[in-house]
């Protein structure tokens, strides 16, 4: 057979192929939907078509869909309304796992009060040879300071105590744990982070940022079924609350293990988009073959790096181009020096990633600037869509160079309702006018790819989309918004959960709206997103989840 013809007879067959495989097997009907196109408009629809494969083949009326379908299996929407599913552009999927298998401080509301969760967490873990947990917060607790190790004694003596900040930028230990670590008096800080001290000193027990390290060395890492089951059940959570992809800010080649094999074994209930911690040994190993751009049928890709610039603003490891407001001592800190950060960034352009980047103070977002505005034309990455994760404090001056230089603010609207007891106080009321300023990023043009960073923050998108255009906590306060000026309309809130959620992590031709040819990612809510009151959309709930077309979550009714 001649060249041409045996072309021409290849390319026959896969379009008979694609023909016989691209008949609907299921109809979604009678359903309240709503979805964005690819301009950004809001659609609305009431029957969807999508084959075996998870693949939409038709959206729109009843009659037209079932013109397309004659044969599928049609399952009733009663009305409910559905959603495009929801993407979380920056979350820690293993660190909820670890949350929900942990002490979960974060609802608590004194010192008194965790103290007491924490003695009671250790009697009832009496085997567990540390006591761990996550979630406090000192502003929460009103108490103008950081607790202390010898507070922690007092409930727990007997084992190492580590509990992790709400924002996983400090850590309290208790004595045990600081003497396993062998952190003294006299121990110096570490570059990138901070022994807390008293005025005579003395290690309080709190360490801040890189000084967190010389705790985590000596704290016993979880076997293979302990992080089975962590991730087993924070993608249940993720279901529950209607996420259908989320991107992992920071993974090792563990994860990444278990990850592929989740997705070998159809285990995988929300799509991954995963970024490696770091340009260190891990990278090396895990970046031989270069970007994992897709693996088992789209529901994992290993095509980022997360590095860091700073810490964060609670614990005053931010760093800032002045000092914060209340504590004219500090700076806060920079992770890396200038040409630590820029050889970590050109290391992953140069083979091939995109690079994404913490940067929560205004310094910390000038020096990443700073660094992609030389390395992305060196490296000509332009394509890779580069990010600032979170974005929070940036000079009004320095908002610009996102479009110009063309980097993605990966920002997330909770931490601003979460943030505003104590956000103005760290930086005051100028240098206020860049925090979380989402409006401001908008309206010159770019993308905000939106997300939570749970355990940080609360998974649930719902909660994001109600932070984003009320800027008010679930408490309703305050009452006229958070600077009201920089929230998002609806339909931008729901877009940057969904279709530049999408964008960031370079999927938007295949998940973020309900559209033909991409994936039957959708949920079904309990009330109508449209038609509620904004001020309510943080009691939403999800009733069922979809991904590629196979239901993940039902909520038992």
């Amino acid at each position: 057979m001649r060249p041409r013809h045996k072309q021409l007879r290849h390319t026959l067959i896969a379009l008979a192929l694609a023909t016989a495989t691209a008949h609907a097997t299921t109809v979604i009907d009678n359903a309240n939907g709503y979805t964005l196109n690819a301009k950004g408009d809001v659609i609305q629809f009431a029957s969807l078509a999508f084959d075996d494969a998870g693949r939409i083949l038709a959206v729109g009326t009843a009659a037209d869909v079932a013109a397309k379908a004659p044969q599928a299996k049609h399952v009733d929407m009663a009305g409910r309304t559905v959603l495009p599913g929801l993407i979380d552009a920056h979350g820690h999927v293993f660190g909820l796992g670890e949350m929900l298998t942990q002490l979960d401080l974060s609802t608590t509301t004194s010192l008194p009060q965790a103290l007491a969760a924490i003695g009671d967490y250790a009697r009832g873990n009496a085997r567990a040879a540390w006591v761990r947990g996550r979630g406090w917060n000192q502003e929460n607790w009103k108490l103008g300071r950081f607790p202390t190790a010898r507070e922690l004694d007092g409930v727990v003596a007997d084992r190492p105590v580590w509990l992790e900040r709400v924002d996983g930028h400090a850590g309290w230990a208790n004595g045990r744990a600081l003497a396993l670590a062998g952190i003294t008096d006299q121990t110096p800080d570490p570059v990138g982070g901070k022994i807390v001290r008293d005025t005579a000193g003395h290690a309080t027990g709190v360490l801040v940022d890189a000084a967190q390290a010389m705790i985590q060395k000596v704290l016993p890492q979880p076997t293979e079924q302990e992080a089975r089951t962590m991730l087993d059940r924070a993608l249940g959570t993720m279901a529950s609350v209607g996420l259908t992809s989320a991107h992992d800010a920071g993974i090792g080649i563990a994860q990444d293990r278990l990850y592929r094999d989740y997705a070998d074994h159809g285990k995988l209930t929300a799509r991954i988009y995963a970024m490696i911690g770091g340009t260190g040994a891990d990278f090396d190993q895990l970046a031989q073959n270069g970007p994992l751009n897709t693996y088992g049928h789209d529901m994992y890709a290993l095509r980022a790096v997360k590095l860091y610039a700073d810490g964060a603003l609670g614990s005053r490891g931010a760093a800032l181009l002045a000092p914060y407001t209340d504590d004219p001592h500090s700076h806060g800190l920079l992770f890396h020096s200038n040409g630590e950060i820029d050889a970590m960034i050109a290391k992953a352009m140069k083979k091939g990633y995109q690079v994404n980047v913490h940067a929560i103070g205004d310094a910390g977002n000038r020096q990443i600037l700073d660094t992609f505005a030389k390395e992305i034309p060196a490296n000509r990455s332009q394509a890779l869509r580069h990010r600032i994760e979170h974005a929070q404090v940036v000079t009004l001056a320095d908002i610009p160079r996102f479009k110009r230089i063309g980097i993605i603010p990966s920002m997330q609207p909770t931490h601003a309702t979460s943030d505003k007891n104590m956000a103005e106080q760290r930086i005051g009321p100028e240098r206020i006018k860049g925090a979380y300023a989402w409006r401001t990023f908008l309206a010159q043009g770019s993308r905000i790819a939106c997300g939570s960073d749970f355990p940080v923050e609360a998974p649930n998108p719902f909660f994001g989309i109600h932070a984003a255009v009320t800027r008010q906590d679930a408490n309703g306060n305050p009452i006229a918004g958070w600077y009201p000026e920089q929230e998002m309309s609806l339909k931008e809130a729901l877009r940057c959960f969904t279709l530049d959620a999408a964008y960031a992590g370079h999927q938007e031709q295949t998940q973020g709206s309900l559209e033909a040819g991409k994936y039957a990612d959708f949920i079904v809510i309990d009330r109508d997103l449209f038609k509620i009151s904004p001020y309510d959309i943080h009691e939403i709930g999800v009733l069922e989840t979809w991904v590629g077309g196979r239901q993940v979550y039902r909520k038992v009714q």
